[in-house]
């Protein structure tokens, strides 16, 4: 028992771990030393490119590159937690928002990314990209398409 406590201590804070308001998470994809699970801000003030910025590096996506986007969401129960704190919190989910942008490089080349990006900005951020890209985003679900377009 003492051991799954202790693991469970230590592995909190990684399932917890979640974007905040002016966060985005690069979950992975094809962006060359860019580790996964990286936090940084997800700047759109460009009319001409969005641009990832973050302590571990950055990168750039004209709109006009933008070949598909897609949009969902991914509820997780949270073991760790019930683990520590009771059997209830197994019954309580937590969604995660994801946006998975493709796009050519430079080199014509398809390239990808996604990014897991906060409950509240979900819709701004998927108004705006489709705007400047020109296309219009796949859910992954009825309910992902409610949570943006209520």
């Amino acid at each position: 028992m003492a051991v799954v406590l202790i693991l469970a201590f230590f592995w909190l804070p990684l399932a917890e771990a979640s974007v905040n308001s002016g966060e985005a998470m690069y979950v992975g994809g094809t962006i060359a030393g860019l580790p996964e699970a990286t936090m940084g801000k997800l700047d759109t003030n460009s009319d001409k490119v969005l641009v990832f910025n973050s302590p571990k590096g950055r990168f750039e996506i004209a709109y006009e590159d933008v070949t598909s986007l897609e949009y969902g969401q991914k509820a997780w129960r949270r073991v760790g937690v019930a683990i520590v704190i009771s059997v209830w919190a197994l019954f309580s989910k937590k969604r995660k928002h994801f946006l998975t942008i493709g796009f050519t490089d430079d080199n014509e080349k398809p390239q990808g990314v996604v990014l897991e990006i906060p409950k509240g900005t979900a819709k701004s951020f998927i108004t705006i990209i489709e705007v400047r890209s020109g296309k219009k985003v796949e859910y992954e679900s009825e309910e992902a398409k409610k949570h943006v377009h209520g």
